[in-house]
């Protein structure tokens, strides 16, 4: 019997947003930004529904943005430097890095 072939790792980005704080259309917009910019190098984003007051980022587990933690609301730019920084520190952001 073959062999599978090993896995690829995709990696996931998690957007947890508080649905009764209507949060979704903020997460969406976040999640669209994010997959028009690494569309080829992402394996998933997902929109996670969470506790109260909740909005994060997270790449693969590690917090990038909470607002509890950081305050407020992130712009794409600094989570796309930093999802850059980690995936594909080679990548030009173009406008966005501008």
């Amino acid at each position: 019997m073959a062999e599978a072939p090993a896995a690829i790792h995709a990696p996931r980005v998690e957007i947890r947003y508080c649905p009764g704080c209507r949060w979704l259309a903020r997460a969406a917009w976040m999640a669209q930004e994010l997959l028009t910019t690494f569309g080829d190098t992402l394996g998933e984003v997902a929109l996670v529904p969470a506790s109260p007051g909740t909005f994060e980022i997270r790449l693969d587990g590690e917090c990038l943005h909470s607002r509890e933690r950081d305050g407020g609301f992130p712009e794409p730019k600094p989570i796309k430097q930093q999802i850059r920084d980690r995936l594909t520190p080679s990548r030009d952001l173009g406008h966005s890095e501008r």
